[in-house]
């Protein structure tokens, strides 16, 4: 992590106007841009915080990225800074979307646009899964974690549990198994 820098409302504007901008595929994809932007370019979170609001936006109401952007503005400059961060998140891709939506419906049945978007298709598949290894090596770190991992991803696939109950029983397990003295503290 490099030193922190200070935020400033145009700063954390500009930041994440940054990973909106660069944000392809969704909230998964962003994880590895926001941790270039916020954490080793800034200093202004750690990986854990980083992954723990994440994890908080991901089973709070609407869109993963803002609801990250917003936890983290919040946490930076208070209210007003969670407004910029959701602003400067979603500001890119309503100029983006607006410009492509002018535009594609002219272009959207020919053969090498449908095949670029194949290929970006694969491209954010691959970013995915690079997110998914990283916070699998930082988050699976002991037996106990393991076995939380093992039950969330059983009752994920094969008996689609909802996101949210997943998130909210995993907490009580980490919990749990914490005062247990299974895990470390």
């Amino acid at each position: 992590m490099s030193e922190a820098v200070k935020p400033t409302l145009p700063g954390v504007f500009l930041a994440f106007a940054k990973v909106g901008a660069m944000t392809f595929g969704g909230g998964y994809a962003m994880i590895p841009i926001l941790e270039r932007e916020l954490i080793d370019k800034r200093g202004w979170a750690t990986n854990e915080e980083l992954m723990d609001y994440y994890a908080v936006g991901q089973c709070t109401p609407g869109v993963i990225a803002v609801n990250t952007a917003t936890f983290i503005g919040n946490k930076l400059l208070g209210t007003i800074g969670g407004i910029i961060a959701t602003l400067g998140m979603v500001f890119p891709s309503l100029v983006i979307i607006t410009v492509i939506a002018g535009i594609l419906t002219n272009f959207a049945d020919i053969p090498a646009v449908q095949s670029a978007f194949a290929g970006i298709r694969v491209c954010v598949c691959v970013l995915i899964f690079n997110s998914v290894v990283k916070l699998f090596k930082s988050a699976v770190i002991d037996k106990a974690t393991f076995a939380i991992f093992l039950a969330v991803l059983v009752c994920s696939f094969f008996f689609k549990v909802s996101p949210v109950i997943l998130v909210l029983c995993s907490a009580a397990a980490g919990i749990i198994l914490t005062n247990l003295g299974v895990r470390g503290k």
